[in-house]
């Protein structure tokens, strides 16, 4: 069974400030956790409704009723297992190839969804800004699905990075060059902003390359056939895929 005390723990693991407290973090569903036990994060203990991870020792694993799981789950469905894992101390940045860098992106899924997109493009370093969502958020982990296990995350002052980087800096931004009709570098820092207002005020005088996705005009045969389209912008997470296949795709 799972005590009051450890209820009070992982429910608590929810909120940044006891995360950042007891260096702790929780992950959820058979996927993630067995992407985390394969990596380098450490395990703290497992909680589950049947022996699905029985590679772990008995010390480390405690077998619980479906309506335990269901009162320490950060889901709105519960899963079949909980873990609690370690906070590994950060590592030093990698500043070679391409990186990315996301400057007060708020939404857990996506940041999430940018992780899995940079495991899948082949990009090892993350950069953060200080207000963007934290990478041990349960919905950032869940997003994720286990690609947080291979992705270096570091939380720096972008601006004061990238005036010291010697990479070259691309910023997304609506007013920007065409992403198509660019040559774009293997090695550069790509720089995505806030899902409401784009790359702060402060980071934008430090960024010389302005690329954006450009829009294109319906289809031939369309009813408003010639009329751009009246989208706002683009999901930020579909906009990095977009921008990171191009600059795989040149470089």
């Amino acid at each position: 069974m799972v005590s009051k005390n450890q209820i009070k723990l992982i429910t608590s693991l929810q909120h940044k400030k006891y995360r950042v407290e007891h260096q702790l973090f929780i992950a959820e569903g058979v996927k993630v956790i067995q992407e985390l036990l394969a990596s380098n994060f450490v395990l703290e203990h497992l909680f589950e409704t049947e022996a699905i991870f029985e590679q772990v020792p008995v010390s480390q694993r405690t077998v619980i009723k479906e309506q335990d799981m269901g009162r320490i789950t950060a889901l709105s469905t519960a899963s079949s297992c909980l873990a609690i894992f370690k906070i590994p101390q950060e590592t030093k940045i990698d500043t070679k190839g391409l990186m990315v860098a996301l400057d007060d992106i708020r939404d857990p899924g996506n940041l999430g969804t940018i992780i899995r997109l940079c495991d899948w493009f082949g990009v090892s370093q993350l950069l953060c800004s200080y207000e963007t969502v934290d990478v041990y958020n349960p919905k950032v982990v869940q997003s994720t699905m286990g690609s947080i296990s291979r992705i270096k995350v570091n939380y720096v002052d972008l601006n004061t990075f990238v005036l010291q980087s010697a990479l070259p800096v691309f910023g997304t931004f609506m007013d920007g060059k065409n992403l198509y009709k660019e040559t774009l570098p293997k090695e550069a820092i790509l720089i995505l902003g806030n899902e409401a207002n784009g790359i702060s005020s402060e980071l934008e005088k430090s960024i010389k390359n302005r690329i954006a996705i450009p829009r294109f005009p319906k289809a031939v045969g369309d009813a408003s056939c010639g009329d751009i389209q009246k989208t706002e912008s683009l999901n930020v997470a579909t906009a990095t895929a977009i921008f990171l296949s191009e600059f795989r795709r040149n470089g």
